[in-house]
């Protein structure tokens, strides 16, 4: 295996500058996420919410809990066994 040195990282001013700036833009797309979201909750409907990493536009009802919203997305339809005794003991023949 090849051994190289190590690399050095040099942290400058208009890095930090960078970053302030990119931070504060994500702050202010999320506040005015969270606008929309509780006007649209006040509204009582359905609303319609835009991703902003993935850019894509998905509908969703204020109820949803986060667990279903992710199966929705990712096409998880769970249907829960019936809870009767056959199905908790099997086929039990004596």
């Amino acid at each position: 295996m090849l051994r190289r040195k190590p690399t050095r990282l040099e942290l400058k001013m208009d890095d930090t500058e960078e970053f302030e700036s990119v931070k504060k833009e994500l702050e202010a797309r999320k506040r005015q996420r969270e606008e929309a979201e509780s006007s649209a909750a006040v509204g009582g409907a359905s609303s319609i919410s835009i991703d902003v990493i993935g850019g894509g536009a998905s509908a969703s009802s204020t109820t949803a809990s986060r667990a279903e919203l992710i199966n929705e997305r990712i096409g998880y339809k769970p249907h829960p066994k019936p809870a009767t005794l056959p199905t908790l003991f099997g086929n039990l023949q004596f």
